[in-house]
């Protein structure tokens, strides 16, 4: 077997612990041969004797107990040399004890164990720094012919992680920092010097001869993201960026794992501050139902609620393959959780009965409906039936069952609605009222906007179409609406379940409205696409039932804020309960035959103010079909 052979056949821990004991052995010999060196008559040190092997046996174990040989040379740094000062000065006071028990130190000069840990350390610092110098060197050669030069934009700590983690990559090899902090201009962050401000950021990345741009800045605002979204844009480079601080608080994202940037990083608002210690002690231990877990908004709701402690989760949903998926999911990061996936309609009562008696649920999220405004506008028994009548078997199970708390999932489509989807949500709202009078199930209902990236939403729709090369299909060029992220609204769902008391309806806080137009042109350009020349927006109409703007409060609620700052609470508008229940009596009758006449006639007697669309845009409405760049 050649020298070469035998070098590869051993490991590396081997390898390293090895050096480390031969170390030792020559500090402890270097130590005493300069302590005795300037001595008339010097004085040999004898390798074997069992002083010697004294020291290198305590040292041996101060080593492993400091976790020194796991330590990788390649990624030597700081905490490492830090961990060699520990293990050298426990080694020297160690070995001062053990030779004192032994012989009383006997011929050995007391000062040796001070010179011996400093020339350990040296002895064990310097090889690995200087093999990491190496290998460094070695990667910046390779990065040279084959990687992608990079600007890093911001100079903080995730820039400053970002850069050590591409200096491991051969993909990467970082140029420079862009910051905006004039005191960081011409200093150097793990070697890579801050070049200067995104005001000059086109410039800095012609001049650094820079390929790709990677975003550090996982703590700004949309704001901040949307300026720098537009300076990258603009030098027409490729970027990418880091995740949000919140993606990888809650275990969605990695620190440093670079994504595209998405449309949420665009829209994304302020971190939503919560109650977590009320939200926690809502749930933590309880058993809880959650209907249509399996969709969007449930899914994330299941997510949450099994991170916050739940003991026992049910999870009711139609749809198999959905309930199929967050079931593997939750098994696989909650395996403590007691888990309980059922497929069924929830507007079952038997199906329901089952449910709740298997559950014994504590809380309630019925988060189970129809969401699809045009699609629901000419199917009003199907979005009755599991809007409204679905609604009503629930809560009135939670109440037969002894349910604390029930959360009734709504929509800012229920004010004032000019949808069959947004009229049934506005009817479960008021069956939930009804429902709730003379018990003690504590019912509350949260109205939200949109969300990004549920089912059917708007924006994996234009993803598509912007992927088939266009056109990307809007409304109406002043269309607006409120988007919220799915996590920051199931946040903001719990933090209101554990606010209400009984009763209240909570409407959540959607930031601004964004023009459906300008969402689709920022997805065009983060597509790296120009809207108007690559991908051309098609304006096709409002279609029947769908508003140019939407509201989260009726004018007759008197809608306040209340102790969080993101959720505000409307006044119940009364009801007469005898004739809700009665219209609801006719309406599951004209359910049952299909007859969507007399439907409609419940609907009108429960909400005088609706207004059925025909099928056909009011003239007022129409726009013209028009594509962006003025074609017909």
């Amino acid at each position: 077997m050649s020298v070469s052979e035998f070098a590869g056949r051993i490991h590396p821990r081997t390898a390293v612990v090895v050096h480390d004991l031969v170390m030792t052995l020559l500090a402890w010999w270097l130590a005493n041969t300069l302590r005795y060196a300037m001595l008339p008559y010097g004085q040999h040190l004898d390798l074997l004797s069992w002083p010697t092997l004294i020291v290198l046996g305590v040292q041996a174990v101060v080593f492993y107990w400091t976790g020194l040989y796991k330590g990788l040379w390649r990624f030597a740094s700081v905490p490492d040399l830090w961990n060699i000062l520990r293990a050298v000065i426990a080694g020297a006071v160690l070995i001062y004890l053990a030779l004192f028990l032994y012989d009383r130190m006997a011929g050995i000069s007391r000062s040796v164990l001070v010179i011996y840990p400093v020339l350990l350390a040296i002895l064990l610092g310097v090889p690995r720094l200087a093999y990491r110098y190496w290998k460094d060197s070695q990667l910046d050669l390779f990065h040279d012919k084959h990687s992608h030069r990079v600007l890093v934009i911001g100079a903080g700590r995730a820039g400053e992680a970002l850069v050590r983690d591409l200096r491991r990559d051969s993909r990467y090899i970082p140029a420079g920092f862009i910051d905006d902090d004039h005191s960081l201009r011409g200093s150097r962050l793990q070697g890579v010097p801050v070049l200067g401000g995104t005001d000059r950021l086109a410039a800095l990345a012609r001049g650094a001869g820079a390929e790709m741009l990677l975003i550090a800045m996982p703590s700004a605002d949309k704001d901040q993201m949307r300026r720098i979204v537009s300076l990258c844009e603009a030098t027409g480079l490729p970027f990418r960026t880091v995740p949000r601080l919140d993606d990888v608080v809650s275990g969605r994202a990695q620190f440093n794992e670079l994504k595209e940037v998405a449309i949420e990083d665009l829209l994304g608002r302020d971190p939503v501050k919560l109650e977590w210690n009320a939200i926690r002690r809502s749930l933590t231990g309880q058993r809880v139902l959650v209907t249509g877990g399996g969709g969007s908004i449930g899914s994330e709701l299941c997510r949450q609620i099994a991170r916050l402690g739940a003991s026992e989760l049910t999870i009711l949903d139609l749809s198999e393959y959905n309930l199929y998926r967050i079931e593997q999911e939750l098994r696989a990061q909650y395996p403590e959780l007691l888990l309980r996936c059922l497929i069924g309609d929830c507007g079952d009562a038997a199906t329901c009965t089952n449910a709740f008696a298997l559950a014994r649920p504590q809380r309630v999220f019925h988060a189970a409906a129809y969401k699809h405004v045009p699609l629901l506008q000419n199917q009003l028994r199907e979005a009755f039936r599991n809007n409204a009548l679905n609604t009503r078997v629930v809560a009135e199970h939670s109440v037969r069952h002894g349910v604390e708390s029930f959360v009734l999932i709504s929509t800012d489509k229920a004010v004032n609605p000019t949808s069959v989807m947004g009229a049934c949500k506005r009817i479960a709202e008021i069956i939930c009222q009804v429902v709730a009078e003379g018990h003690a199930t504590r019912f509350v209902t949260v109205r939200f906007g949109n969300v990004l990236d549920s089912a059917g939403s708007v924006v994996p729709l234009f993803r598509r179409q912007i992927a088939a090369g266009g056109p990307v299909t809007v409304t109406h060029p002043e269309i607006s609406r409120y988007f919220m992220t799915i996590p920051e609204a199931c946040q903001l769902i719990l933090q209101a379940m554990a606010m209400g008391a009984g009763g209240e309806t909570y409407a959540l806080d959607m930031g601004e409205p964004v023009r459906i137009r300008d969402l689709a042109e920022q997805m065009i350009r983060l597509a790296g696409k120009q809207p108007g020349r690559d991908i051309s927006i098609l304006y096709t109409g409002l279609r029947p039932g769908e508003k140019l703007f939407e509201e989260l409060f009726h004018p007759l609620e008197n809608y306040h804020s209340t102790a969080h700052p993101k959720i505000f609470e409307a006044a119940a508008r009364q009801q007469s309960a005898a004739l809700v229940l009665a219209q609801l009596a006719r309406a599951a009758v004209a359910v049952e035959a299909f007859d969507e006449d007399a439907l409609r006639g419940c609907v009108g007697s429960l909400l005088p103010a609706f207004r059925w669309e025909t099928g056909v845009v009011h003239s007022a409405e129409v726009v013209p079909l028009q594509r962006s760049d003025g074609a017909a």
